[in-house]
């Protein structure tokens, strides 16, 4: 029996009234049981488990080499030790695009499998075959719209989307495509604040927004980056709450010497 078993745990009926009450929703992601279980007594909204498994967790480039095995074992590992949050579960590429019966099959197998709550997938009209065929099977869908990384060689880049016109107007053609089709949410990546909020107005559901300024309904930050694990990284959305690259690395240099020195272990340390 958990020992949070009387939390009221965050379901997508909780984030739309979260929405309506102009309360901010809060995101980060997860890949692993000890992290997720940190996250989710922090009392976090919901937790991503991300293709960007594929970089932070396996060190890959991007985001596409991650396949749906990789994904359900993170999946499972972060449903292992959450209480409350909500579970979303990245769809990697090629799970989904442009078959909606393997988007379907893929989907299932990630909730029958990981235990997870719903799925992500990126991408707007052209995936909504997919989503919609999802959705009949009672799986839970958000949608994510701007930069989508699984599109990276389409982009070539990973700047800011949406500056111009027509591509602003696209997208929130797309977002109102995403929210009759029926999904619970959208997470808008890197595109400009004023287009975000004009987007979180428009459109009923929740907006989730990473380096899309303040004006949608929450945020969702990567946690490697936020806590400073992941030094490398430093877009201009991101806030570091920590330097934990420093601390660990300090921490390990002095377990070094301390071995090194024969004063690990101590008399009190050995048995």
């Amino acid at each position: 029996m958990s020992v949070h078993s009387n939390v009221k745990k965050v379901t997508t009926h909780v984030l739309q009234e979260m929405k309506n009450a102009g309360e901010k929703i809060t995101m980060l992601t997860g890949y692993d049981y000890t992290m997720a279980r940190i996250i989710d007594t922090a009392g976090i909204d919901v937790i991503l488990v991300g293709d960007s498994a594929s970089n932070v967790m396996a060190g890959h480039e991007t985001t596409l080499p991650i396949t749906l095995d990789q994904m359900i074992y993170h999946a499972s590992s972060v449903v292992r030790g959450v209480d409350r949050a909500l579970v979303v579960v990245d769809m990697p590429f090629g799970s989904y695009q442009g078959n909606s019966k393997e988007a379907l099959s893929s989907a299932i197998r990630i909730m029958k499998e990981s235990g997870g709550h719903a799925v992500k997938l990126e991408g707007g009209q052209e995936i909504l075959e997919s989503i919609s065929r999802i959705l009949t099977a009672g799986i839970p869908v958000m949608g994510h719209l701007g930069l989508t990384p699984q599109s990276i060689y389409k982009f070539g880049t990973y700047v800011v989307r949406a500056r111009e016109e027509d591509e602003a107007k696209r997208l929130i053609e797309d977002a109102k495509a995403l929210e009759a089709a029926g999904c619970f949410a959208i997470v808008l990546e890197k595109i400009p604040t004023e287009l975000a909020a004009k987007v979180a107005k428009e459109v009923s559901v929740p907006i989730i927004g990473i380096g899309a300024g303040g004006g949608v309904d929450g945020q969702v930050l990567v946690v490697h980056d936020m806590l400073g694990i992941n030094n490398e990284f430093s877009p201009r959305f991101l806030r570091k709450y920590h330097n934990l690259f420093q601390e660990m690395l300090g921490s390990f240099h002095r377990y070094i010497e301390d071995v090194r020195s024969g004063d690990f272990p101590n008399e009190e340390e050995s048995y």
